[in-house]
């Protein structure tokens, strides 16, 4: 699952106890595990290696140069959805011909970079998109451009309804039925040679099912666009697989594997893999600490120095995280993750942070071991779409960012100043 773990107690990042780190950065304060991040992305990588597979870290979910580098060096490609992300894979070391690039509003400045940098394929949304693509690469193509249709198999990924991206109700990619008809009217069209499928359900999901509704939906159409001529070398699933935001709920790279390889054998497709929070979820936790605690009514409140600005996504999607302090007495040290663990001895509080909105929340009507003023709290499974999604609500400067590697840490990005925050505006 991760590197997170608790010692007599206390909690450890690999080798290295939390509170140390703390100590010396502050909090709030995102820390993430090295190991972590390797192990989870082997895991896929041996996961699928019976076919021909790119795996495309989604860099969306954790954006910071080290750990791009760190994926680039472990033989990771990246999926990409702006300019800003392309400028950051390349920074990285990435190899452009591992990169492929999503998103359904692609400017035409970001597309040229992109022709520029030589990327491996565009996912296409729209039969818009496909002209510009083309306009686009006439001019300032180097070389053969490859593009993937995003096709929508109208399958329900039971998630967050913000999650979900494979209804015919999304703003992404065109339905299944009327990919026929893109390819008939542009599959022999050059500069741009459209040759592949891409899919893509969501995000949170816990079973495999949807995935593999969504090949044995897709298969049926690559084999009539290749009866009616087309070139189909590729089909890009996407990324949504599930991370363990608590314990052993979601299945392993291994079981997805399990599920979907059989279906794709000596199928003469490349596979692209996009995963981002399946690896990077349970790599990071933030750390916070307890500034107050308060009774307001039948509520009891514990504030924390972390809010909404540093991790939006409980406010954002009701998302789940594991939170609790980082030394506890022996009776409290957790033995799983989960909504529902209620130790003797804890009490039910909500704790927010410091933001001036009701919606300002890490977790509420949770269980929780007695804290007091300066004790330390770790939210666990903070590294897709935290530090991310983070932002200067309230003024406030966004958190550091600290890599462990065994029983060493190092900052990998400061924690911003009020300086930073208006230096802009100058």
């Amino acid at each position: 699952m991760d590197l997170f773990c608790y010692r007599d107690g206390v909690l450890f990042a690999e080798d290295v106890a939390v509170e140390h780190i703390a100590a010396e950065v502050g909090t709030p304060a995102y820390l993430y595990s090295r190991g972590t991040f390797v192990d989870h992305l082997h895991k896929m990588q041996e996961a699928y290696h019976e076919l021909d597979t790119t795996i495309c870290f989604s860099v969306k979910a954790c954006t910071n140069l080290h750990i791009l580098k760190l994926m680039a060096a472990q033989g990771s490609g990246f999926d990409i959805v702006s300019g800003g992300e392309l400028y950051r894979a390349l920074q990285a070391g990435a190899d452009p011909a591992k990169i492929v690039y999503a998103g359904v509003g692609k400017t035409d400045e970001e597309i040229i970079q992109a022709l520029q940098a030589r990327i491996a394929y565009f996912n296409i949304e729209s039969e818009q998109e496909l002209e510009n693509l083309g306009r686009l690469a006439q001019r300032y193509a180097r070389a053969e451009v490859k593009a993937a249709l995003r096709v929508n198999p109208d399958i329900d990924y039971q998630t967050h309804a913000y999650m979900t991206t494979g209804k015919k109700d999304t703003k992404f990619g065109v339905d299944i039925e009327r990919a026929l008809a893109v390819f008939e009217k542009y599959g022999r069209h050059r500069p741009v040679r459209l040759c592949a499928i891409h899919v893509h359900l969501g995000t949170g999901g816990k079973t495999i099912d949807p995935f593999v509704n969504a090949v044995e939906k897709i298969l049926p159409l690559i084999d009539r666009l290749r009866q009616q001529g087309h070139e189909i070398e590729a089909l890009n699933l996407g990324g949504g697989y599930a991370a363990d935001y608590e314990t052993q709920t979601v299945p392993s790279a291994g079981q997805y594997a399990a599920g979907l390889v059989p279906l794709l054998q000596d199928k003469g497709l490349k596979l692209v893999l996009e995963p981002g929070k399946s690896i990077c979820a349970n790599s990071a936790i933030l750390l916070t600490r307890v500034l107050y605690v308060k009774q307001g009514g039948r509520k009891r409140f514990v504030i924390v120095d972390a809010g909404m600005n540093d991790l939006i996504r409980p406010s954002l999607y009701g998302a789940f995280h594991f939170l609790w302090p980082a030394r506890v007495d022996s009776r409290f040290v957790p033995t799983t993750r989960s909504q529902k663990l209620s130790l003797d001895g804890c009490e039910v509080v909500d704790i927010v942070g410091p933001i001036c909105e009701g919606a300002d929340f890490l977790a509420q009507d949770r269980s929780f071991p007695p804290v007091q003023r300066g004790d330390l709290i770790a939210v666990f499974t903070a590294g897709a779409y935290g530090f991310t999604m983070s932002s200067n609500y309230n003024s406030r400067p966004r958190a550091p960012e600290v890599l462990v590697d065994g029983g060493r840490f190092q900052i990998i990005r400061r924690r911003e100043t009020y300086e930073d925050l208006v230096a802009p505006e100058r």
